[in-house]
């Protein structure tokens, strides 16, 4: 081997590993990458190649180093130095005021400084650095003794193999660091590992605490590696306590030898400024990019806090407060199912309601057949439900001590069959989900935009059968709320248009994007929901928004809403594709209005009308009975006040109002009673 070629190499591998070391720490720590992914990955190619021609310069901090080989064959038990301490939970102003009082006595005439963050939703995890080299990472396990995770806990990009270098924190560097944090998935990495699971046919995760504590624990750290795994400090240990004097302290060392921590910390002299950053952090916190259910408040002198001493498992000197509960238990009623935009069918479990992170929640998407079969969810079984990153409503688990003797499996074929008796699915070979037979997504797109431009919808000029198939067969809408994204310039590309048909068609969706509620209901297409039932709809609720919010009790509570389209409506409302749309609709300006009308002549008046009329069409005869405050129906009931008799009139309904003693009236006195 030649000499110098070794020194050079080694010299070389030694400014690799500095470089990569420092770009890691703009990336985790300041998030502010000075490069892109692509060179340091160039870096590392040659780092490797370097390594594998001079193996005697591998170093344990070498990042070529993160993925060990062979899987372990099981955990070892590690005893921690210092005991890891779990938090007393604390949920108003009146119980952090009685948390204070107690510190007082126990320190009596000190002037307290609280140190408050937010608490991170993840596995709690000690990293133990040598002079300066990670050599070990131990979970929690019960606070005395928990396992040694090295393998797998080195996989993680955000954990630096060896600390940085910088001014003022030299001694760090030297002796034993203990460096103590939460290992998290962020949200958004979550969803997309569910996203591809779906698309794959598998279960789906439930929430990324749980996949971050369960790749932890997988015995293979090549797992672990292939999860999104980050890691956020919020202590450091030395041997000597006093050189950390405080929590604020603590956390800029960890910034400067490498670590990434929260920068929502604040120091804090009075109870005042803590409850006001607790409330302030209660919405935000659905912004972090992480999950979290409250604040860490400690008494930020170190001596202090260590002064103040240990209850049971719990330090005096600080306290969790908690946001609302996340997780609470429901009973479901039933599992109906929603038929979405590319024809899948979601089933969608309907339940008492209840509250979950300070909002009400009555219905949650459980996926597909697979999902329901794997948590053995069953109509009347009372279940778990969480909020996945505080936002969606989901089924957990289900507590089976609490099933109902009666209940069966769910059989997703039979309900569709039941449900959607003039339909059929097929599940094709490899897919968690039913579609329908025979339709592709573009075809009921473009079902779906004639209905909602249609006169008894959005009423839209211009946006007929062939010019909706256009659009759709030109990529230029992929939903309903995308027709509101067009353009003079895409649309007069098309075959079908010219520069003024081109303008004409946008404006004609533009003066739409204040559509009448009960037009803009209607249009979305919902299950068993006509025209009328919109407008009682709109009438009952008075906003999308409120609709959209309503228990499957106040839903039943509208005249003419039995349990079929209560259930439809709460079906529709909970699919997520459908909930992406209303989003979209919000963020491009779509704002359905309502305004109540005033009692015309007609109110009160239930109508129907059979055969033809010569004068009108039926749409046109139902707008005007609507208009004058009257109700149309399509089908004849004790409440109906007239049958409106045309021409070619069938029996039956002239029987049935016979019947009832309903009036019957000619097409001319129809017109007299409208017109009067």
């Amino acid at each position: 081997m030649n000499s110098s070629s070794l020194v050079d190499a080694k010299k070389r591998a030694l400014h690799l590993k500095e470089l990569m070391a420092h770009y890691s720490y703009e990336y985790y720590v300041l998030d502010a990458p000075s490069v892109s992914d692509a060179v340091y990955d160039g870096l590392m190619r040659e780092l490797k190649d370097i390594e594998s021609r001079y193996p005697e310069l591998i170093t344990p901090d070498s990042p070529t180093q993160r993925v060990g080989g062979e899987p372990l064959g099981k955990f070892s038990k590690v005893t921690h130095t210092s005991r890891m301490l779990s938090l007393n939970d604390v949920f108003s102003r009146a119980d952090v005021e009685a948390w204070i009082v107690r510190t007082d006595k126990l320190a009596p005439g000190r002037t307290h400084e609280f140190f408050a963050d937010v608490k991170m939703d993840g596995l709690a995890c000690a990293l133990v650095y040598q002079d300066g080299v990670f050599i070990q990472a131990i979970t929690r396990g019960d606070g005395f003794v928990g396992e040694d995770v090295t393998e797998n806990v080195r996989t993680i990009p955000s954990v630096p193999l060896r600390l940085r270098q910088a001014s003022g924190v030299e001694r760090f560097l030297h002796g034993r660091t203990e460096i103590r944090g939460e290992i998290i998935i962020y949200k958004k990495d979550f969803e997309e590992l569910n996203k591809q699971r779906e698309s794959e046919g598998l279960a789906l995760y439930a929430n990324p605490r749980n996949l971050a504590a369960g790749s932890i624990r997988q015995l293979d750290p090549k797992l672990a590696a292939a999860r999104p795994l980050r890691f956020r400090a919020y202590d450091i240990l030395r041997d000597n306590a006093e050189e950390v004097p405080t929590y604020d302290f603590a956390y800029d060392v960890l910034r400067k030898i490498g670590l990434a921590v929260n920068t929502e910390t604040r120091v804090f002299s009075d109870i005042d400024q803590v409850v006001k950053f607790a409330s302030a952090w209660e919405t935000m916190r659905h912004d972090l990019p992480f999950n979290t259910d409250g604040l860490v408040i400690k008494i930020n002198d170190r001596a202090l806090y260590r002064q103040l001493g240990v209850v049971g498992k719990n330090p005096r000197g600080a306290v969790a407060y908690k946001y609302p509960a996340e997780e609470a238990t429901t009973q479901v009623r039933d599992i109906v199912l929603s038929i979405g935009r590319t024809g899948a069918a979601t089933p969608v479990a309907v339940f008492d309601p209840v509250v979950v992170a300070g909002t009400t929640v009555q219905h949650a998407s459980l996926h597909n057949a697979d999902e329901i079969a794997r948590k053995d969810i069953r109509i009347g079984d009372t279940v778990i439900i969480f909020k996945a990153g505080d936002i969606i409503p989901q089924v957990d688990r289900v507590l089976v001590e609490l099933r109902p003797k009666q209940s069966k499996s769910y059989d997703m074929e039979a309900e569709l069959q039941r449900q959607y008796p003039e339909l059929t699915f097929v599940r094709p070979e490899g897919e968690a989900v039913y579609r329908i037979k025979g339709a592709t997504g573009p075809l009921l797109l473009k079902k779906a935009l004639q209905h909602f431009a249609s006169k008894g919808a959005l009423d839209i000029d211009t946006l007929g059968e062939k010019n909706v198939a256009a659009l759709v067969d030109a990529s230029l809408v992929y939903d309903l709320a995308d027709i509101y994204t067009l353009t003079k310039e895409q649309v007069e590309n098309l075959e079908r248009f010219a520069e003024i048909s081109a303008q004409k068609l946008v404006d004609a969706i533009a003066v739409k994007k204040q559509p009448e509620l009960p037009r803009f209901v209607y249009g979305l297409g919902i299950r068993h929901v006509g025209v009328q039932t919109a407008i009682d709809l709109a009438e009952k609720f008075g906003s999308l928004q409120t609709l959209q919010e309503a228990a499957l009790d106040d839903l039943l509570a509208v005249e003419g809403v039995g349990t079929v389209v209560a259930e439809s409506i709460v079906a529709w409302f909970a699919d997520p594709d459908n909930q992406t749309l209303l989003e979209k609709f919000e963020k491009l300006g779509v704002a359905p209005m309502y305004q109540k009308k005033a009692h015309g002549p007609l109110h009160g008046k239930n109508f129907v009308v059979t055969g033809t009329l010569e004068s009108m069409s039926r749409d046109e005869a139902a707008e005007k009975i609507r208009s004058l405050g009257g109700t149309f129906q399509t089908s004849v009931g004790k409440d109906t006040a007239y049958l409106v008799a045309g021409g070619k009139v069938g029996a039956s309904k002239l029987n049935k109002a016979k019947q009832f003693k309903i009036d019957i009236i000619d097409e001319a006195s129809f017109l007299k009673l409208v017109d009067t």
